[in-house]
């Protein structure tokens, strides 16, 4: 590759924190344009934003495939670069009903970039989460202890040996981020938000504690340490890896968190009906296509509270 090419790319990569700061003030911009009515300027905004939000997504595919060794990971942020330039391009052109979407991203910013940037936040987080997941462990009868992590925290499961550590992507606060913007996102009624938010965050809190103790407790006891599971770590992942937590966490966890989120998904929308249009912009991207996901939920009540489509 060029050597200038490689210059800026990696101006990019080392740029992460930039691009998604920026992603997101210019996606609040976009909102606060749209609603003083000046939606064609909105729309330019938030084409902008996408842009840069797809670079973001660009510069993390190092870091999730080769520093943490995540092929799911790697995968969809590689995806997400042309798929966030793709979604500019169709708001641009004249789909400002993407909006919608652009809202609901914003958003998530919101709630997840303060944990990621303010230290007492960040340290209650982690360290709320490590306590949790011991008293997980100690259900099942093992108690190693918490100790300070390579990171600083007291996140670290004091176990012989291996021991795996909670960092802040192991509290469950970007799946919360997403359905806290995805519902806020909505024009339904403060309350019903509200239970829809409490709701998506409760499953998720448990779910990720759950899976965390799982994590912690395979990697540790080294439940799969077979040689199927260590070379499918070598192929997939790195020699680097203990397949234990190679498998338990990036090919069992991630795979069963996707569907976690689907049911979650379900949950959230039988409760506020208009988390689906951002839900719909996003099938229309991926496929082209219009969905009308009222329908195929089956018709839920309006945000209102009637019993007629919410649209």
């Amino acid at each position: 590759m060029d050597p200038g090419a490689l210059s800026v790319l990696d101006t990019v990569i080392q740029r992460r924190d930039v691009l998604i700061w920026t992603s997101i003030a210019l996606f609040l911009l976009s909102i606060a344009l749209d609603a003083a009515d000046r939606r064609s300027q909105a729309v330019q905004v938030a084409g902008i934003s996408w842009g840069v939000f797809g670079l973001f997504w660009l510069a993390m595919f190092p870091f999730f495939y080769f520093e943490f060794h995540s092929p799911l990971e790697g995968l969809l942020s590689l995806a997400g670069g042309p798929l966030s330039f793709y979604t500019g391009y169709l708001l641009i052109s004249g789909r400002d009903s993407l909006l919608v979407l652009s809202r609901a991203v914003g958003l998530m910013g919101v709630l997840y970039l303060p944990a990621t940037t303010i230290d007492p936040l960040k340290t209650l987080l982690i360290e709320t989460v490590a306590v949790q997941t011991h008293w997980g462990m100690q259900l099942f009868g093992y108690s190693p202890g918490i100790v300070e992590a390579p990171n600083g925290y007291q996140s670290m499961f004091g176990f012989d040996g291996y021991s795996t550590y909670i960092v802040l992507s192991c509290t469950g606060i970007g799946s919360i981020s997403i359905f806290g913007g995805l519902v806020a996102a909505t024009d339904a009624p403060l309350s019903r938000k509200a239970r829809a938010f409490l709701v998506a965050t409760g499953v998720i809190w448990v779910l990720n504690i759950a899976r965390n103790v799982f994590v912690g407790l395979a990697a540790s006891l080294g439940w799969f340490e077979a040689p199927l599971f260590q070379t499918l770590t070598a192929t997939l992942g790195s020699d680097e890896l203990l397949a234990s937590y190679f498998v338990s966490h990036h090919l069992i966890s991630q795979s069963l968190s996707l569907v976690a989120l689907l049911a979650i998904t379900l949950l959230v929308v039988r409760i506020v009906p208009g988390a689906v249009h951002p839900l719909e912009e996003v099938l229309y991207v991926l496929t082209g296509s219009e969905y009308d996901l009222e329908d195929a939920f089956g018709t839920p009540v309006r945000a209102d509270g009637g019993t007629q489509r919410s649209r």
